[in-house]
């Protein structure tokens, strides 16, 4: 992606937290803001690196992870197009404490500490904003703590197909299976925007359990698996399987 030919301000005033921005505000901001490009494999960042911005991927998926000390990798959040990730490290003036890597090829657009700091300090709303960002992240990762600890593997695999829906959670991370809003009905697609064993970690299973529940589902004629398409025949079908 040209540089050149792309807005910053304009992109930045699409982001909730930026939104309410002026445009000679939104302009200095994007002098503190890089547009940077990643190949499939790339490390957006390391743990251990000085964290002095934070990012936004604008179009691509990234995977944010830790490696444990045995070796196994557990992935902690996939970011997707407009998804914004690191705001917190920015400002506890500590390194990176987990990896990003970019899954596809990917642009992500960083915004450096500095600029935020200057456009808080002249008007602190936009630090009200970012707080309920982050508090709303926070909330989302207590909420999958919750759902690991209390939902078996199978709910948690229908929960992650059910919020894939159009409708429901954008990135297929809300793991609380309430479905009770908006109930699906009949027959949907899903493309898994990573790999199987990307998405099984994401959801603290293995991916050997992760294709078995899906094997299970399709034998029970809920869905049908064509590689990374996985086709919902019965919607409300596997609604039921939460309230099992």
């Amino acid at each position: 992606m040209n540089e050149i030919r792309f807005d910053i301000p304009r992109y930045l005033s699409t982001l909730p937290i930026f939104q309410e921005m002026n445009g000679a505000e939104l302009s200095r901001l994007a002098e503190g803001c890089r547009l940077r490009t990643f190949g499939r494999g790339e490390a957006v960042f390391r743990v251990g690196m000085p964290c002095k911005e934070f990012h936004v991927a604008v179009n691509g998926q990234i995977k944010l992870f830790m490696i444990s000390p045995t070796g196994q990798e557990k992935v902690i959040e996939l970011v997707g197009p407009g998804m914004s990730f690191a705001e917190a490290l920015m400002f506890m003036d500590k390194p990176y404490i987990l990896n990003a890597q970019a899954l596809t090829d990917a642009v992500v657009l960083t915004v450096g500490k500095d600029a935020v700091v200057g456009e808080v300090e002249r008007d602190p709303r936009l630090a009200l904003r970012m707080l309920a960002g982050l508090s709303q992240r926070l909330h989302g990762l207590v909420r999958d703590v919750q759902a690991y600890a209390l939902h078996s593997g199978l709910e948690r695999v229908v929960s992650y197909l059910l919020n894939a829906l159009p409708g429901q959670s954008p990135d297929g991370t809300a793991l609380d299976g309430n479905t009770e809003a908006a109930p699906p009905t009949g027959t949907h697609r899903v493309s898994l925007p990573v790999s199987k064993a990307t998405i099984a970690s994401r959801l603290s299973l293995t991916p050997e359990y992760f294709s078995r529940v899906l094997h299970e589902l399709e034998a029970k004629g809920l869905i049908r698996v064509d590689n990374r398409d996985i086709h919902l025949l019965d919607a409300e079908g596997l609604a039921r399987q939460l309230a099992q």
